[in-house]
């Protein structure tokens, strides 16, 4: 079961609980921004957060899991992003799955603009042990997700997918909107090769 799953079946809190478990995700993630994963420290959340070592245990496991929480919330975020942009492309009338990957890669980089010092948390490398793990499933399951999208053309997965990745990190890097954008028109463009082929030898 992911973290994701196991927060889903997780029994409801009371409003303090909430309340304290809201204030301590928010003053870790600034600890993370600032320090890193591995800087920083328990003490410094539950000091941020006007809360007690008890009551983060009482939450959560211990800062790995605070920090895989975060990521999950983002990617919760992100997640409904891309789909209400996808749905609205469809609802305009937009048939071209191209087209509609690229209003929901879009929402996604504007996503991770809005959200940047947290995008760049989790791009940085510097995560709990196994994160990287984490980061590939999570990389294949949007993969998968692109296959249905583009009717398991696999090959035209990879690369759409792969370069929406390589602009993610580098956009999160420089905070560029307008490379952003020059990224998806390009991406919007790519096409597979039999398709290709076939507009040129026409």
């Amino acid at each position: 079961m992911s973290d994701a799953e196991r927060a889903m079946t997780a029994p409801r809190t009371s409003e303090r609980g909430a309340a304290t478990r809201s204030s301590l995700l928010a003053a870790a993630r600034e600890v993370f921004v600032s320090k890193g994963f591995a800087e920083a420290g328990v003490t410094d959340m539950v000091a941020r957060a006007d809360a007690s070592v008890g009551s983060l245990y009482h939450h959560f496991s211990g800062k790995a899991d605070l920090y895989l929480t975060l990521f999950e919330e983002f990617q919760a975020r992100q997640w409904e992003r891309t789909k209400q942009a996808a749905r609205a492309a469809r609802a305009a009338g937009e048939s071209d799955p191209m087209r509609v990957f690229v209003a929901a890669a879009r929402a996604y980089l504007d996503g991770c603009l809005e959200e940047r010092e947290l995008a760049a948390l989790f791009l940085r490398g510097d995560g709990p042990p196994g994160f990287e793990v984490v980061m590939r499933d999570r990389l294949r399951t949007w993969a998968q997700r692109n296959a249905a999208l583009f009717e398991d053309q696999r090959a035209l997965v990879v690369v759409v997918t792969g370069a929406l990745a390589a602009a993610v990190s580098e956009v999160v890097l420089t905070g560029d909107r307008d490379l952003a954008e020059e990224t998806l028109s390009i991406i919007g463009q790519i096409r597979p090769a039999a398709s290709a082929g076939g507009a040129t030898s026409g």
